[in-house]
C-alpha cells in the first residue's frame, strides 16, 4: 500500500501529532506588593508549570531564605503548601538553577527555560508564603501550540499581577 506524503500529513495533523514538541521560554513578571503591616519578611515564591490534567510538575523557580544560618530557611519551606505537596518536598535544596533569594516588594521579572513543551493545556503557578503573614496561590493557563501564549492572573494579598508570555 502506498501513502501519499499529502494523506499522511493531513492524517497526523487531525490527530495533533503533527506538532512536535518546540522548545519554549517563559518571561513571568510577578508583582509583590508592600504591605503595610507591623513585621514583614519578604515572601518564600514557588514557580512551577504543570499539565492543565495536574499531572506531575516541573519547579522552575523558589525563593527563600537560603543563607539563613543552620539552613533555618528550608524549615519554612513547606509553608509553600501547594508546592511542597506537588513535589517541593522531594527537590533537594538548595537546587542549581531553581533556588535563589528572596524578592523585595515590587514588580519582579524572570525567565526560565520550559525546554521541549508538547502542544497541550498547561497551567503556570505562583505561590507565595510570607512568616507571620498569609499565603496565596496564583494560576495562570495557557494553551501552548508552539507559537507563543500569554496568561495573566491577580492575586489579592501576597501577590499582585503575574503575567506570564510563553515564546517558542
Amino acid at each position: 500500500m502506498k501513502i501519499s506524503h499529502r494523506t499522511l500529513i493531513t492524517g497526523l495533523a487531525a490527530t495533533g501529532a503533527a506538532s512536535p514538541a518546540a522548545a519554549a521560554t517563559a518571561d513571568i513578571a510577578i508583582a509583590i506588593p508592600q504591605l503595610k503591616v507591623a513585621e514583614y519578611h519578604k515572601p518564600y515564591v514557588a514557580v512551577w508549570l504543570e499539565p492543565a490534567t495536574g499531572a506531575s510538575a516541573r519547579t522552575l523557580a523558589v525563593w527563600y531564605d537560603a543563607d539563613n544560618r543552620e539552613d533555618a530557611g528550608q524549615k519554612w519551606l513547606r509553608d509553600l503548601r501547594a508546592w511542597w505537596r506537588k513535589g517541593g518536598r522531594t527537590l533537594k535544596m538548595p537546587a542549581n538553577g531553581i533556588s535563589g533569594a528572596t524578592r523585595a516588594p515590587g514588580p519582579q521579572r524572570a525567565r526560565f527555560n520550559l525546554g521541549a513543551l508538547p502542544p497541550g493545556a498547561y497551567r503556570i503557578v505562583v505561590e507565595a508564603a510570607r512568616e507571620e503573614g498569609g499565603r496565596e496561590v496564583v494560576t495562570l493557563p495557557f494553551t501552548w501550540n508552539g507559537k507563543g501564549a500569554r496568561a495573566s492572573a491577580s492575586g489579592s494579598t501576597e501577590l499582585g499581577a503575574v503575567v506570564a508570555a510563553i515564546r517558542p
